[in-house]
């Protein structure tokens, strides 16, 4: 079978405009929450696109931390590529694949770094070995070999015990979202896309999309 014979019909669910919530974080959560329920694997893994200076753009999957009325937020090296280009365009945008549910939410807004108090706050709940990392990596710096990484965790391990502190180029992001889409499969490739758009007075605007 060839890559483009691969398909699947979806007929789990559908979505109207009757079902969502009129806020998008709101509906995000009842669906994140489903995703939990249905025992998804890290149903928390989200893509994060940005773009660089180049005006290129470039993806990868982290983790959600937390969701609230101010936005969707997750923790980082603020000097990884992620990081620089964040601090050149602080737009990006999220993309949440629930598969087994056969849905997608996609979340576009602008970025802001949290202050430093919540940044530091959550890192001193991390495991202890995912601290000393924070500190170890030069996180999308280049390196010699794996047994250098080693080394650079070994030493910072030996310098800072059991207390690492946050280090001053890690902390946390919030996405404000103003585009927020819901897309639920169905059969024939007839989608449900229901799509929320802030309006300038903070409103949110309701809208069924095309598949």
């Amino acid at each position: 079978m060839s890559i483009a014979d691969l398909r699947k019909d979806y007929s789990r669910a559908s979505l109207t405009e009757a079902d969502v919530d009129p806020d998008p974080v709101r509906q995000f959560s009842v669906w994140f929450r489903q995703a939990l329920d249905a025992g998804i694997p890290e149903a928390n893994a989200m893509s994060v696109a940005t773009v660089g200076a180049d005006n290129r753009p470039s993806s990868r999957i982290l983790l959600i931390k937390d969701v609230d009325a101010d936005g969707f937020t997750w923790f980082t090296n603020y000097a990884s590529r992620k990081g620089r280009e964040l601090a050149i365009h602080p737009h990006a945008a999220l993309l949440f694949h629930w598969v087994e549910l056969e849905r997608q939410v996609r979340i576009e807004g602008r970025v802001e770094k949290l202050p430093d108090a919540q940044s530091d706050a959550y890192f001193q709940s991390r495991p202890l070995k995912s601290r000393l990392g924070a500190l170890a990596s030069a996180q999308s710096e280049p390196i010699a070999s794996r047994d250098a990484l080693e080394r650079q965790y070994a030493d910072t391990e030996a310098e800072y015990g059991d207390h690492p502190v946050r280090p001053s180029h890690w902390g946390g992001y919030r996405l404000v979202p103003d585009r927020v889409e819901f897309w639920q499969g169905r059969p024939s490739r007839l989608h449900d896309r229901i799509l929320y758009t802030r309006q300038e007075d903070g409103a949110w605007r309701r809208e069924r999309l095309q598949p």
